[in-house]
């Protein structure tokens, strides 16, 4: 795991190394290891390392291969770099070094742009052809590791965060119309390749770019998600026993392909329970577990404890338990905004930052069960959206889902940013396209392909990587998701979501566990904003900097700050709508306002 960044001229001028220097300290926490820089003509390339996989200097990046006229930078783990290498060195091909990151480049000469499509992992990475004088870019399946880009006439810069394209200067940071619909109504889900900022992109999952040195481009999606079943009839229990050796698989492979100890985010839900256990399955001793809480407000409990504590009795895992009152988690609120490439208002986004610190006190690599909800359909509005008998799949989509509908959009942000309902547009697009059997294969699919990469699965690599923690998630081994995509819906919807799991789950954890209400990683004080938080939310948006910006309307705002916890603002999906406002002007405050 690493950060990657890199400048393509097309104008004959040559990349500074300055330039890339400042890219490369806006990624250093994600790369504490070690930092290196290369540079020929119009292209250069910094990288920051986490030494994971071959901890020698010989996989020190960015690496080049004189032989084959390659050089790469690479964020990321290949689960089958041993497979892959093995067939290489049949088929002619000399390694200097024992990590993954050679795998590719030769890989890259041996399959050319498919290569991609036999990387089984998580990777954003850019090849430079030092023959063909183009840069391949490419992005991971599910898009758990994120490859951000500002394109002007003259040049071409992409980095592994948004912090690192705007410290190299030069970048429109007007706000995107588009992203700030997408930002307020899909809780901060921009999807690629927009992002709030017109001047700032971001290649889409499934896909490669390449561009050439006189900045031709062209790229390509080399992989979709079939949610059909034609023909395929297996019983409940066949399903079962294929999904418990897919999962078995993809804990396994995240397991072996470290040469650093790995331990698991224990929330105290199914899916990381079940992760502990199956890791316990695979014969893992001395596995180490963390757990984080936070006050309750009201009737809101802050931790999830009680079920973290059963699994680890069971398994006699060596835990961590940190309790973080809410004192804390409003002075360490601008270090986790800090660590967010795009907005993100999700409650947990500042647990993970806070369990991570602690947690890279002792490991480098953490498993963590994000993705099960939404592959194996465990959020409470799947069973909503099934049962609702609505012709118009937006319609029946958006009543339990957005967190506004299009004429409240409107009544908040400033006529500057009216427009059309590009929300709808793309939500009917992704549902209706070929390739989905049935409304909830539609909704998972579009969940699993677009919505979860910015959240959680953006969220979860920004808070681990701001602490050079690597987060493998098995949930989302894209072997597993297409076999669920098959999954007959009421193997997922029934026993109120995630049927199968639990199945699988039955004989291996308690059933306080199995069968608890669906809990989140709690954080009521961003859910239910009163006293302090409530202060500091009003003192942004009553700040200078947000009234000049004018993105929102004030009679909306104010109505916002009046009563915060009225039913009316919270959204579907629970979360309040003034930590939503408040978190993207903050965010714009931290990141835009500090470098324009």
């Amino acid at each position: 795991m690493c950060g990657v960044c890199g400048e393509l001229r097309f104008d004959g001028g040559r990349p500074e190394p300055a330039t890339v220097a400042r890219m490369n300290e806006k990624l250093a926490r994600r790369g504490p290891d070690a930092e290196g820089q290369w540079g020929e003509g119009a292209v250069r390339f910094g990288h920051r390392r986490l030494s994971i996989i071959d901890l020698s200097e010989r996989s020190n990046q960015p690496m080049v291969d004189e032989a084959l006229g390659f050089v790469i930078v690479f964020n990321g783990a290949i689960y089958n770099y041993p497979e892959l290498r093995a067939q290489l060195i049949e088929e002619g091909y000399e390694f200097f070094s024992e990590g993954d990151t050679e795998v590719i480049l030769k890989a890259f000469h041996k399959w050319g742009y498919a290569c991609v499509e036999r990387l089984h992992g998580m990777f954003a990475f850019a090849i430079w052809d030092t023959l063909r004088r183009e840069l391949y870019l490419a992005r991971d399946r599910m898009g758990i590791k994120p490859l951000y880009y500002t394109r002007t006439d003259a040049r071409l810069r992409f980095a592994s965060n948004t912090q690192a394209l705007l410290a190299a200067g030069g970048v429109d940071t007007a706000i995107d119309p588009v992203g700030l619909q997408h930002q307020l109504t899909l809780h901060a889900v921009i999807p690629a390749p927009t992002t709030i900022l017109k001047g700032i992109r971001k290649l889409a999952p499934a896909h490669w770019m390449v561009v050439a040195a006189n900045g031709d481009t062209r790229s390509e999606c080399y992989w979709d998600l079939d949610a059909t079943r034609p023909g395929e009839v297996r019983s409940e229990q066949e399903w079962t026993d294929a999904v418990h050796d897919a999962l078995r698989e993809a804990v396994r492979k995240r397991l072996d392909v470290a040469d650093v100890p790995v331990g698991v985010l224990l929330s105290g839900g199914l899916d990381s329970s079940l992760l502990v256990a199956l890791l316990a399955e695979a014969g893992v001793r001395d596995l180490r577990t963390f757990s984080i809480g936070f006050e309750d407000v009201g009737e809101e409990e802050g931790s999830e404890f009680v079920y973290s504590d059963q699994v680890v009795a069971r398994y006699r895992t060596r835990h961590e338990k940190i309790h973080i009152p809410n004192s804390e988690v409003l002075v360490r609120l601008p270090e986790a905004v800090a660590a967010m490439a795009e907005p993100m208002v999700g409650q947990d986004a500042v647990a993970f930052y806070l369990l991570s610190e602690q947690v890279a006190q002792h490991v480098k690599v953490v498993q963590s069960g994000q993705g099960a909800d939404e592959v194996f359909a465990g959020y409470f509005w799947y069973p909503q959206m099934h049962a609702c008998d609505d012709p118009d799949p937006v319609r029946r989509f958006g009543q339990y889902y957005f967190d506004r509908d299009f004429d409240e959009y409107l009544a908040t942000v400033d006529p500057a940013y009216h427009g059309e309902d590009a929300v709808s547009r793309l939500v009917r697009e992704r549902l209706t396209a070929p390739g989905a059997d049935t409304f909830i294969d539609q909704v998972l699919r579009f969940d699993v392909t677009t919505l979860i990469v910015d959240d959680p699965v953006k969220r979860v690599d920004n808070m681990t990587m701001a602490w050079g923690l690597e987060a493998r998630v098995p949930f989302l081994d894209h072997r597993l998701v297409e076999l669920a995509a098959r999954l007959p819906p009421e193997l997922k919807l029934a026993s109120g979501g995630k049927h199968v799991l639990r199945s699988i789950a039955r004989p291996l954890l308690p059933a306080g566990v199995i069968d608890r209400p669906k809990g989140y990683f709690p954080m009521p004080a961003l859910k239910h904003v009163r006293g302090e938080f409530l202060d500091f939310m009003r003192e942004i948006l009553d700040s200078r900097a947000c009234r000049e910006r004018g993105l929102y309307q004030r009679a909306y705002v104010d109505k916002l700050l009046a009563a915060p916890e009225a039913p009316a603002h919270f959204t579907r999906l629970q979360g309040s709508k003034l930590w939503h406002l408040a978190l993207l002007e903050y965010w714009l405050q931290m990141h835009v306002d500090a470098v324009t």
